[in-house]
């Protein structure tokens, strides 16, 4: 054991002292009139991978790229070093002869870590590898910071989640995960786009924070001195944009719900919720699956999306089942067969699941959902017509008012969107708000508040809806095949570590 701690306590003193001769480089560059802080621009004229893809184009051309350096041998008068930017790595060939010998001498004396400027010609060396001929080479910003070692990389997951900027540097996978990201996102703005929905933008804080089944963060305005929420939803203000006459609207934006974090789960996320006047949940199931397969298409230029051990495909028609024949064909349990609340809690004694005393026959069915049938919907599914006690703000279905119009898509066993034939009766959801407020009375700290001036939107008259809210993160997920939500976000919430 005192041997282990001596090791421990020698290696942190050689990273001090690699630490110290990195300040004292600046330290020199400065007094010498070269400090590389001041720089304020640099001409970059490619990116690592435009060179490699065109490299016919590109042979014999003057470029100057930018970037990281990786990796430094020096041999005498000339060396090789290794530039990562934006879009990968490309090798550089630094020799005296070229460069000169001052900027020769500096450039033995850079560290990896530091972001150079290199300006020189295209070429391939004799073993084949497309690099550039460097004929100046700029230090651009000095490291000061050692990165983790090369062949080990950065692979402890606390500090890749807390310290992303060196994740991005050290794991290309990483960095390629969140431009995907990017791209779909992208897409599915080109698509909604493409089908004339608008965007728009809500408030992030609000008096009343409804729309979902989630504790809301609480904060105090001072201005106002009043008492606000984070937001925890897009719901209700992106109808009354439909009771205003904008037919079609979408919002991507963060929510916030104070609950804890797992694979699945980060207190702030991306949402996407859109709202379609006249039309209905039917219509929101067939915009889901177009769109779901025009971003895979687009993003990763295939509908077969591969996924842990599965092959997700999202090519095919979605499956639609009812959560009533999903619990019979799962659970071996007909819903349709129990009449009242007492005996869906006797049947749940039977089944070992566990539930609350003021839990009623329809939130028992989403029980007993939870618990047999979710983890086996891998392939796309699409579950409808959930009861009506777990969903406040859908409209019931006509031939059977005890379950609603409303679906979610599950896709590896989690569910990646929420969606209804939205409820514009003014006078039901009025007594579906009061339903709520008993349940959180009987505490349940997630139930919706009643929100006067939607009501007061409804009165004046909302069209047939359809509405649906997607977890875009969710969707990064899969489309990523990244395991945990932490994995898309670039800066997921992490306990501080001085608590």
């Amino acid at each position: 054991m005192a041997e282990q701690k001596n090791g421990q306590n020698n290696a942190q003193q050689d990273v001090n002292q690699l630490l110290k001769v990195r300040r004292e480089k600046l330290q020199e560059l400065q007094e010498n009139g070269k400090d590389p802080f001041q720089i304020t621009k640099y001409d970059v004229t490619a990116h690592s991978a435009d060179i490699k893809d065109n490299f016919e184009e590109m042979d014999g051309k003057e470029v100057s790229v930018a970037g990281r350096m990786m990796f430094k041998r020096v041999m005498g008068k000339a060396s090789f070093c290794n530039i990562q930017d934006l879009k990968g790595s490309i090798q550089a060939y630094v020799a005296r002869d070229n460069i000169g010998e001052d900027s020769y001498k500096d450039f033995k004396k850079y560290d990896v870590g530091d972001i150079l400027g290199i300006k020189g010609t295209v070429f391939k060396t004799k073993t084949g590898e497309i690099s550039i001929h460097a004929t100046e080479v700029t230090l651009l910003s000095k490291s000061l910071q050692i990165l983790p070692e090369k062949y080990h990389g950065l692979t402890d997951t606390d500090t890749r989640y807390r310290q992303r900027y060196v994740d991005l540097i050290m794991n290309s996978d990483v960095k390629d995960t969140f431009v995907k990201r990017s791209q779909i996102i992208s897409a599915i703005r080109r698509y909604l786009d493409g089908q004339n929905f608008m965007e728009v933008e809500t408030p992030m804080l609000v008096a009343n924070a409804g729309g979902a089944a989630a504790r809301p963060f609480e904060t105090h305005f001072n201005a106002l001195d009043e008492d606000v929420k984070l937001r925890i939803s897009l719901e209700l203000y992106l109808k009354r944009l439909i009771v205003g006459g904008l037919e079609r609207v979408y919002e991507i934006g963060r929510v916030f719900r104070n609950e804890g974090t797992d694979t699945r789960h980060n207190p702030e996320f991306t949402l996407m919720e859109l709202y379609q006047a006249y039309t209905d949940y039917y219509g929101m199931m067939d915009l889901t699956e177009n769109m779901f397969r025009y971003v895979a298409q687009e993003v990763c230029g295939t509908t077969l999306i591969p996924y842990a051990e599965e092959m997700i495909d999202l090519g095919k028609p979605f499956e639609r089942i009812t959560m009533l024949d999903a619990v019979k064909k799962y659970a071996g349990v007909d819903f349709n067969e129990i009449h009242s609340t007492e005996e869906a809690k006797k049947v749940a004694d039977e089944h070992h699941v566990e539930y609350e005393e003021r839990h009623e026959k329809g939130d028992i069915l989403n029980l007993f959902f939870e618990e047999f049938v979710e983890e086996k919907l891998i392939q796309p599914t699409f579950v409808m017509d959930h009861p009506v006690e777990i969903s406040p703000l859908t409209k019931r279905k006509p031939e059977n008012p005890d379950y609603v119009e409303r679906f979610e898509l599950f896709i590896y066993g989690r569910e990646m969107c929420n969606a209804y034939s939205e409820l514009n009766d003014p006078i039901d959801q009025r007594t579906r708000f009061a339903a709520q407020e008993a349940a959180f009375a009987a505490g349940d700290e997630e139930a919706n508040h009643t929100d006067e001036d939607f009501l007061n939107a409804l009165d004046i008259g909302m069209p047939p809806t359809g509405g649906i809210g997607y977890g875009i993160d969710r969707l990064v997920m899969l489309l990523t095949n990244s395991p945990a939500i932490r994995d898309v976000l670039l800066f997921p919430t992490m306990k501080s570590l001085d608590k």
